[in-house]
């Protein structure tokens, strides 16, 4: 492994994990391999801790590649809770109002999703990490402030009904960068006469990585602890004129 070159890992980030949480775990396992005190990895596409699935992660000069990467088409399987929302439009917040389901059937979730597929407008939810004035968002939404966010363009290739039960639905669902699976649920409720909110997320595909290329933490950690390491030539000229010695 030559992390300083660039290296790009596929995991399946867990549930509970931020994506911050990865690229940390991942960046001091390979600072120890090297025995070194900093080096440039990063992420390509964010998932919120209550996701779980595809996260490309780079280190390197291949960090230089996140912009291409994360532009790949997403595709997610995604469960939607019928007749309730939340705030933060899934589960991080609390259920802060219902509404009835009686009249959603099947058919109805058929006929009105092609509303939401193609080139659409999105309103990105206030708990998102987009900026107002230079501030996230989702901490001004967290201390109670009013949080007004633009639409924005964006493009839903496909959304397909997987399941449907009285109470909620599975979509897969192939979209572009920027697409908010959160609002896509916050949205589909609004369609329906009713409310819904996001109960699970699971991200299948980046691009050409599906979820059956990617390595869980643990199988991750233990390539970098196993695997031998390269150090560009560059580098080991730089240390060796500072009289530094790698392990």
């Amino acid at each position: 492994m030559n992390y300083l070159e660039g290296e790009i890992f596929f995991i399946d980030k867990p549930l509970h994990w931020s994506s911050f949480d990865v690229v940390k775990r991942l960046r001091g396992a390979m600072l120890r391999r090297m025995h070194l005190r900093k080096m440039k990895v990063g992420h390509a596409g964010t998932l919120d801790p209550l996701a779980t699935g595809v996260m490309i992660v780079t280190t390197g000069k291949a960090t230089k590649q996140i912009e291409s990467l994360q532009a790949g088409v997403k595709e997610y399987i995604a469960t939607i809770a019928l007749g309730a929302t939340t705030p933060s439009f899934d589960l991080e917040t609390e259920i802060d109002a219902t509404y009835p389901t009686a009249h959603i059937t099947r058919e109805l979730v058929e006929n009105i999703l092609p509303q939401f597929t193609g080139t659409i407008m999105q309103t990105p939810p206030a708990f998102s990490a987009c900026k107002i004035d230079g501030r996230r968002a989702y901490k001004m939404a967290r201390k109670g402030q009013d949080v007004e966010l633009k639409p924005k363009t964006l493009v839903i290739d496909s959304l397909t009904l997987l399941d449907f039960t009285s109470t909620s639905i599975t979509l897969d669902v192939v979209c572009s960068k920027g697409t908010y699976i959160r609002a896509l649920a916050r949205d589909i409720g609004k369609a329906l006469d009713s409310g819904a909110h996001l109960s699970a997320l699971r991200r299948t595909r980046v691009g050409n990585v599906t979820i059956n290329q990617c390595l869980d933490i643990d199988s991750a950690l233990r390539l970098i602890a196993e695997s031998p390491v390269e150090y560009p030539e560059s580098f080991q000229t730089a240390q060796h004129n500072d009289n530094a010695q790698i392990d």
